[in-house]
């Protein structure tokens, strides 16, 4: 296991290449960051994130809501049946995984569950990636380049052939960084599966779904049916 778990009472510390004598749960509450002017941005939303710098750390903080009906009722409490199956441990794990074998995901910095009786709730903390802008963000300013569209479509048939579902696939959480180069992110209920077409396709007609949602809710949205075609062959080609 690369976790490295500190428990106090009814609560957990995981981080990663991180020396934990450094962390606290202070961590995992953005007025801390506030107070000391470490929040550099934030984004909002239902689910905000915030952005902080920490001595050598560019960091981004997520507290983990729940999302659909069940949302409403319960939004951020998660039933326990022990650390290693809340969704915190699970996501963390994965990252790290991902990470050594050199896929393009965000490191894992640390991460934070709390149980009360048979309820948790978590944070986690992950590297923030230099200059991030979504596929969301390009395509309500400009067309893609067709590089672009060859980059994204590389990197998912990449991590779709070292196994990795990802059970949110969106154009919100595909990233190119300052030096164009493609990232995912938010592992939430993500696993490492064996390659099969059945999860894989699934995972690709999600990301058309998104694609067509955001442009029927942004007037300024730069993608057309003949864009995606172009992506989706280039993926295809790239799984051959």
């Amino acid at each position: 296991m690369n976790t490295q778990i500190q428990k106090n009472n009814n609560q957990y510390l995981l981080s990663w290449q991180l020396d934990q004598n450094h962390l606290s749960s202070d961590w995992f509450n953005p007025d801390y960051w506030r107070e000391q002017n470490k929040i550099y941005a934030q984004k909002k939303g239902r689910a905000s994130v915030w952005f902080f710098k920490h001595d050598n750390i560019k960091g981004v903080l997520r507290h983990y809501w729940r999302g659909g009906l069940i949302g409403k009722l319960l939004q951020d409490q998660y039933f326990y049946l022990g650390l290693k199956k809340t969704r915190i441990f699970q996501e963390f794990e994965l990252l790290t995984q991902l990470k050594q074998k050199g896929l393009n995901v965000p490191e894992p910095i640390a991460a934070h569950i709390t149980k009360v009786g048979l309820i948790y709730r978590g944070d986690i903390i992950t590297s923030a990636i230099n200059g991030a802008q979504s596929v969301l963000d390009i395509l309500k300013q400009r067309e893609f380049t067709e590089l672009e569209t060859i980059q994204v479509a590389q990197c998912i048939a990449t991590f779709h052939q070292a196994g990795v579902y990802h059970a949110d696939l969106n154009i919100n959480n595909i990233l190119f960084d300052d030096q164009g180069k493609v990232f995912f992110i938010d592992f939430d209920r993500g696993e490492l599966r064996k390659p099969h077409s059945n999860w894989q396709q699934s995972n690709i007609s999600r990301l058309k779904r998104s694609f067509e949602k955001e442009k029927n809710r942004n007037s300024e949205f730069y993608w057309q049916d003949t864009n995606w075609n172009e992506l989706h062959n280039t993926y295809k080609k790239c799984m051959a």
